[in-house]
C-alpha cells in the first residue's frame, strides 16, 4: 500500500521564541520571564512529549520512508544541539529515512552562535533557514526582530564554517517605511552572502497579530508593484529561479519539504499546534485524506504526555468535492504548474470538467495557454485567490 500513497514528510513544531514579532500569526509563545535564556526551556519534557506524539502517529506512515523533516517555530534554534541529536536519533529508530533526507532547521540570527551551528550539523541537520527578514535597522526595529544586520551576516558565515551547504535566507518586502531602493538593497545584501535559496515574500497583516490591531504605515500600492517587479528581475539575473510564488533557488536547491506540501504530498505533524495531512485507503478501497492538528498551547501540550487522550486537538476529513480546491491551493503556487494527469490523480475530477471552468481564467490572463498543464500566469500568481475562486466555481 505504501507504493500507492504520496511521499511522506515530517513537520516538528517548536513553540517558543524570545519575543513575539508584531506580524507573526504562527503558534509561538514567549516563556514570559525577563532575562530568559534557552536553558529555561523544558527540553527533556518536550523531547519526551514529541516522541510520545510521534508514537501515536506511527501507523499513519503506512510503511513509507520519511523524505524530509522540517523543524519550524517559534524559534527552533533556542533548543540545543543535544536536544536535536537525541530527537533525530529516536525518530530514525521509529521511522526509516530516505538515503538523502533533507532536514531543515529554522534559525533566528539573534539566537545562534558558532558552537550551536556546529552542533546542529553534527546532529544530522543539513539545511538551515535563517529568518533574516531585512538588513535595514529601521525595518528590523519595526518588525520587532531581536537581531541586527551584522548578526545576520555573521550567522551565514558561521553556518558555512559549520559545514552547511544548503542555506535559505528569509526576506520580507513591503515593510513599514520601506522604499523600493531599500527592498532591493536587502536583496543585494542577501545575494552577497551567496545563499542557496531565498524566500522573498510580502508582509501581510494577519488577524490576531499586533500589526492587525494597530496597523503600521506600509508602502503604497505603486511602490509595492515596483518592489515586486524589480526584485524578481534582480533575483532572476543573479541565477535564482522562481519555482513558487515566494521561493527562489539556485539549481537543484529547491526546498524539498515545501515542494512536498505544494505537490500535495503527506506529512506527519508533531509538537504543540503542529498540523499534518495524511492519506490512506480504506477497506472499501476508497481514497481518504485527513487533516490533523495537535494541542496548541505549550503547557497544555506537555501535560498531554500523561493524558490518555493523547496530543490530538482535532481532525477533519477532506471530502471528495473539496479536493479540487485543496489541491489547487497548493499546486498552483508552483510556477511550473501541474499536468492534467496529476490533477486527475489527486482530485478525482476529469480534466474536461476543469477545462470548462478555465475559460474565464484564460480570458482574464490568469492562466498560461498550456492545455496539457494547469499553470498560473505571472498575473495569476499575483491574483491567486481570484484564480482559485474560478477553479472552484460550481
Amino acid at each position: 500500500m505504501a507504493d500507492l500513497l504520496p511521499p511522506l514528510s515530517l513537520y516538528i513544531h517548536t513553540p517558543w521564541c524570545v519575543r513575539k514579532c508584531p506580524y507573526c500569526d504562527f503558534n509561538s509563545h514567549e516563556p514570559g520571564t525577563h532575562g530568559f535564556t534557552p536553558r529555561d526551556l523544558p527540553e527533556d519534557a518536550y523531547l519526551t512529549a514529541l516522541l510520545q506524539d510521534l508514537d501515536g502517529d506511527l501507523a499513519l506512515a503506512a510503511g513509507r520512508e520519511i523524505q524530509t523533516i522540517f523543524i519550524g517555530g517559534g524559534t527552533p534554534s533556542l533548543l540545543s544541539p543535544r536536544f536535536y541529536k537525541r530527537l533525530l536519533n529516536e525518530i530514525s529508530v521509529r521511522l526509516p529515512f530516505t538515503r538523502h533526507i533533507e532536514i531543515t532547521l529554522e534559525a533566528n540570527p539573534g539566537t545562534t552562535e558558532q558552537g550551536r551551528f556546529n552542533g546542529y550539523r553534527e546532529a544530522g541537520i543539513n539545511r538551515l533557514s535563517l529568518g533574516t527578514q531585512s538588513f535595514q535597522a529601521a525595518q528590523l526595529e519595526a518588525l520587532g526582530r531581536i537581531h541586527g544586520a551584522d548578526e545576520a551576516i555573521k550567522a551565514v558565515a558561521q553556518a558555512r564554517s559549520a559545514g552547511f551547504d544548503n542555506i535559505n535566507i528569509d526576506l520580507m518586502h513591503g515593510l513599514p517605511g520601506q522604499t523600493p531602493a531599500l527592498a532591493l538593497a536587502d536583496i543585494n545584501q542577501a545575494l552577497a552572502l551567496a545563499p542557496d535559496h531565498l524566500s522573498w515574500y510580502q508582509l501581510t497583516l494577519e488577524p490576531n497579530t499586533a500589526f492587525h490591531s494597530q496597523p503600521p504605515v506600509l508602502p503604497e500600492e505603486e511602490a509595492l508593484w515596483d518592489i515586486q517587479d524589480s526584485g524578481h528581475q534582480l533575483l532572476e539575473q543573479a541565477g535564482f529561479k522562481r519555482y513558487e510564488i515566494s521561493a527562489y533557488a539556485t539549481a537543484g536547491q529547491q526546498s524539498l519539504h515545501n515542494l512536498n506540501y505544494w505537490q500535495f504530498g503527506d506529512y506527519l505533524g508533531i509538537g504543540a499546534g503542529a498540523h499534518g495531512k495524511l492519506s490512506h485507503i480504506d477497506q472499501q478501497g476508497e481514497w481518504r485524506i485527513e487533516r490533523r492538528w495537535k494541542t496548541r498551547q505549550p503547557d497544555a501540550y506537555l501535560k498531554r504526555s500523561n493524558d490518555v487522550r493523547g496530543f490530538m486537538a482535532g481532525k477533519q476529513l477532506i471530502h471528495f468535492n473539496e479536493l479540487p480546491l485543496e489541491f489547487a491551493m497548493n499546486a498552483l503556487r508552483l510556477t511550473e504548474g501541474v499536468s492534467m494527469a496529476t490533477w486527475e490523480a489527486n482530485t478525482g475530477q476529469s480534466s474536461v470538467m476543469l477545462q470548462e471552468r478555465l475559460q474565464t481564467a484564460e480570458q482574464k490572463g490568469l492562466l498560461m495557454e498550456m492545455p496539457e498543464k494547469l499553470r498560473a500566469s505571472p498575473q495569476g500568481l499575483l491574483f491567486l485567490n481570484e484564480l482559485l475562486a474560478l477553479i472552484n466555481d460550481d
